[in-house]
């Protein structure tokens, strides 16, 4: 723990190492993110009145590779990228979580009563008793702590504010309870123990590892419960390319549109229980297309559409992992586009059939294939349905690209982003 004073003396209005890998070296963001942190460590003395405090930083994460293929225990590409939620912290001595997240009420997690409630799924409140739950099950120290948290990862924008919270916050159990001996991977497991059991949202592990671990990395997850994590060797900065995402909006939380979420694992899961196995990791497409006259009437047809996306994009990561660390970046893109198609005509993710008149992620699509194609790589980014679509967009085209898009999106709708090398961290300035 130190005292705000000298953290602010050490952030140094942003000239500040750590803080250059984490935001880039342009001067005026590294000012603005030194200005935040000292900000929101203004109000944390304010709210809780002590300024011993340490500080995290936690990224969102950019899906490269891979679409809807960890929930069946497939391969994914992702990277965490320099937006993300930050947050000042301090034991308090209690058995009380306290939390104030910029713009939201004050919350409190009681750690005495974990047992899951349904009503309060879809909150903060139970990701933190999720967490501390599983932390508490898997024989780590957990206790009460103050927390004021500031996110830039735009809630429902595709790159994973949710995880990027949930891996936020176990690291700052890890931190403060137990020495940081929790490796993120552990981190990333357990957030999405919580998302699942707590939060009541069927989501895979890609959002959480790629938070948690940083950098740009792929992802096996045949045992998700021992997930291979590797680090891809490319410098993305040196292609003259640059990796935009869009906020093209939409999305639905009522609970026909939950539903049409739900539905993606679990219909891939209803094809592969037609062949004997759990999830389609475990099985071929050959052995899929053997089956489809006798399981068609079972499954439905959208359901093994579904599990062809997932078997062509699930052997594509390997195949875009290769030629990144073969410099061929070329071949890459191409791939980019053939997963994004899949992602449009088998996986059918990118409209909600509920609010079919709103199609704000097939719009976003129509307009990258106009500006980028034959020249740059676009597909929708994360789960659908609405939020983001992801582009990689040469130099000469960005200013024509991000004006199209912005032009009906708004102002502001497109984040030019890199990745970063740092995951889920306590910053040790």
């Amino acid at each position: 723990m130190t005292k705000i004073s000298t953290l602010n003396e050490k952030i140094n209005g942003g000239d500040n190492p750590l803080f250059k890998e984490l935001y880039g070296s342009d001067v005026a963001e590294l000012k603005v993110q030194a200005d935040r942190y000292a900000e929101l460590m203004g109000e944390f003395e304010k709210t809780f009145g002590t300024d011993d405090v340490s500080l995290y930083s936690s990224p969102g994460r950019t899906e490269i590779g891979g679409n809807h293929t960890d929930h069946n225990y497939g391969r994914v590409l992702a990277g965490a990228v320099n937006l993300d939620n930050i947050a000042v912290a301090a034991k308090n001595g209690t058995n009380t979580v306290r939390i104030k997240s910029a713009g939201y009420p004050q919350f409190e997690v009681e750690l005495s009563d974990f047992q899951p409630n349904e009503d309060e799924f879809y909150t903060s409140t139970s990701l933190v008793k999720g967490i501390a739950a599983k932390m508490k099950d898997n024989g780590y120290e957990i206790g009460g702590f103050d927390a004021c948290i500031e996110g830039r990862v735009p809630k429902g924008s595709g790159l994973s504010s949710s995880a990027s919270f949930e891996v936020l916050i176990g690291a700052i159990f890890n931190e403060l309870f137990n020495n940081g001996k929790m490796d993120a991977v552990e981190n990333a497991i357990i957030g999405q123990w919580s998302e699942n059991n707590y939060f009541g949202k069927p989501c895979g592990l890609m959002d959480q590892t790629a938070c948690s671990v940083g950098g740009l990395i792929t992802i096996d997850f045949k045992d998700p419960a021992n997930p291979i994590v590797k680090e891809v060797d490319f410098d993305f900065v040196s292609t003259g390319f640059s990796l935009v995402i869009t906020d093209v909006g939409g999305g639905h939380d009522d609970p026909a549109s939950q539903a049409e979420y739900a539905s993606l694992p679990t219909e891939m899961k209803s094809v592969a229980a037609e062949l004997g196995a759990n999830v389609l990791r475990e099985v071929t497409l050959e052995q899929i297309v053997e089956k489809i006259p006798e399981i068609r009437e079972k499954t439905g047809d959208r359901a093994i559409l579904r599990a062809y996306h997932f078997q062509g994009d699930n052997a594509r990561v390997v195949k875009q992992v290769e030629a990144l660390e073969n410099n061929d970046f070329e071949a890459f893109l191409q791939m980019v586009v053939e997963s994004g198609y899949s992602s449009y005509m088998y996986n059918q993710n990118i409209f909600d059939v509920v609010h079919k008149d709103e199609q704000v992620v097939s719009l976003g699509l129509a307009l990258s294939e106009m500006v980028l194609k034959g020249s740059g790589a676009w597909r929708v980014h994360g789960g659908g349905f609405g939020g983001t679509i992801q582009a990689f967009v040469p130099q000469e085209k960005l200013d024509e690209y991000v004006g199209v898009l912005e032009h009906v999106y708004g102002k502001g709708s497109c984040h030019k982003l890199f990745i970063r090398s740092k995951g889920s961290i306590k910053l040790d300035l």
